[in-house]
């Protein structure tokens, strides 16, 4: 008897422990599932606050893109208002130019008369005297302007700054940009003006410049067999040489145009003018 006693004891012993054991297991399994619960909940607002912040950030980029695009609308209207406005006083002054020329051809303009009545005896030679009209050189920086042969810019005009010529294997202030191009490519004028000189020098060859009006002059250097003399006039687009052989300032960077653009006798920046 005191032997199932003890047994049954032991029994109750265990099962009592097992049921701790069971109730303990529960209460993890319950505080990892609160846990996991709280955390998916957690998630879910920071998901709901990212696609509400990702929301407003897709209007807010809407709202700038409509706004720039109705800037760009704005300011494409005004540029297309101020280069008809320019058309218009552009036709109207070379209407005025033409008139102005015609009025003073005719004014200079003449026939000498005989001297007499009896002109059947002895003719006489009619003499017309007529003074050659200089054409009136404009020069619309925005419209005029176009390049001189197609190439590679291999330096670019500064003059606020020094860049790094190779040849000279030195840095200095460049008041032109330095075209690449083959030996015997045609150099055209970038717009009409009146040849004011042809010289040659060390640094660029054989240069011609060009006054092109309104305090604008084109300089055109290492070039060859120039068809212009000092005082001649040229036309858009008319061969003024052909690209010659490098001069030592230049024999790394091999044969190109040097191109100098000057307002009112000073250098300024080609690249903000060619078309």
């Amino acid at each position: 008897m005191e032997g199932d006693r003890m047994r049954n004891r032991r029994v109750s012993a265990f099962f009592n422990k097992k049921s701790y054991l069971i109730a303990a297991v529960f209460m993890v399994a319950a505080a990892f599932g609160m846990t996991g619960i709280y955390y998916t909940q957690q998630e879910k607002k920071q998901e709901e606050q990212l696609a509400k912040e990702q929301e407003e950030q897709i209007q807010q980029a809407k709202l700038e893109d409509a706004a720039r695009k109705q800037e760009a609308e704005i300011k494409k209207k005004e540029e297309a208002e101020k280069k008809k406005e320019k058309e218009e006083a552009k036709a109207k002054q070379k209407a005025k130019e033409k008139e102005k020329e015609k009025e003073e051809t005719e004014a200079v303009s003449g026939i000498i008369p005989p001297e007499n009545d009896n002109f059947m005896d002895e003719p006489e030679v009619i003499a017309e005297v007529q003074t050659p009209v200089e054409p009136i050189l404009h020069f619309d920086a925005e419209t005029d302007l176009n390049w001189p042969l197609q190439g590679n810019v291999v330096l670019n005009y500064s003059m606020d700054q020094t860049v790094y010529f190779a040849t000279l294997d030195q840095y200095k202030y460049n008041p032109a940009v330095i075209i690449k191009a083959e030996v015997n490519t045609p150099v055209k004028a970038v717009a009409a003006g009146k040849v004011t000189g042809v010289e040659t020098t060390a640094e660029t060859g054989a240069t011609i410049t060009v006054d092109m009006g309104d305090g604008f002059s084109a300089i055109y250097g290492q070039l060859k067999e120039i068809p212009k003399n000092t005082g001649d006039y040229v036309e858009n687009g008319e061969i003024l040489g052909y690209v010659n052989e490098p001069t030592k300032y230049y024999s790394v960077e091999g044969s190109n145009l040097f191109f100098e653009l000057q307002k009112d006798g000073v250098p300024v920046d080609p690249m903000g003018y060619l078309q």
